[in-house]
């Protein structure tokens, strides 16, 4: 899995591409350029890291449709769009589906530099928060959901069958594993988890 974060621009515009590519890339980011939301796809997985500056029209696969097709591929990169074709209800739908910003080309550098530091802190903070509980057992998993509810042990005792005890044991090792040292973390870390389910 690729540790630094990478800006992955999908763009049908060569020079387009090109244009954001330098500017990124003396903004301190490592940068991966593709022409079509289909090579995008056919290079990414869910291990990939960073965000993704995002045409809106394109030949084929349009952007939000790419947008779509990444949440069903449990792909979570942060997505900022850029187009020359921007209107208000494009933009409601693809910031309600998840994308960071919507801006319109031609796109001032600092302001997509900005845009791309927060969407990368975003993905940052999900990748953690991922890992943070990928060691629970499913019963684990259960108990957390329900916790992080403001269920007390007895009610979660009482949903999944189990005794009250068992769910303190299950409390503890879902503190130990995730590291957390309240229940106000753990309602933390399954808001970031949250955010892109």
């Amino acid at each position: 899995m690729t540790t630094e974060p990478v800006v992955f621009i999908i763009d049908d515009d060569e020079v387009v591409r090109s244009v954001l590519a330098e500017s990124i890339e003396a903004g301190g980011y490592t940068v991966r350029t593709f022409p079509s939301a289909e090579a995008f796809i056919a290079g990414c997985s869910p291990d990939c890291r960073g965000c993704i500056v995002l045409d809106v029209k394109m030949p084929g696969m349009d952007g939000p449709t790419l947008q779509k097709e990444l949440l069903q591929r449990d792909i979570r990169l942060p997505i900022i769009f850029l187009s020359a074709h921007g209107n208000i209800p494009l933009t409601v739908r693809t910031i309600k589906a998840g994308a960071v910003d919507f801006l319109t080309k031609p796109v001032d550098t600092e302001v997509l530099l900005e845009r791309i530091r927060t969407a990368c802190e975003i993905n940052n903070r999900f990748i953690e928060a991922k890992k943070r509980l990928e060691n629970l057992t499913d019963r684990e998993h259960e108990v957390l959901s329900l916790a992080v509810q403001g269920k007390a042990n007895k009610e979660i005792a009482r949903e999944l069958d189990i005794s009250p005890r068992t769910v303190e044991v299950h409390r503890s090792h879902i503190m130990h594993k995730t590291g957390a040292a309240s229940l106000l973390e753990l309602v933390e870390i399954m808001q970031e988890i949250d955010k892109w389910n």
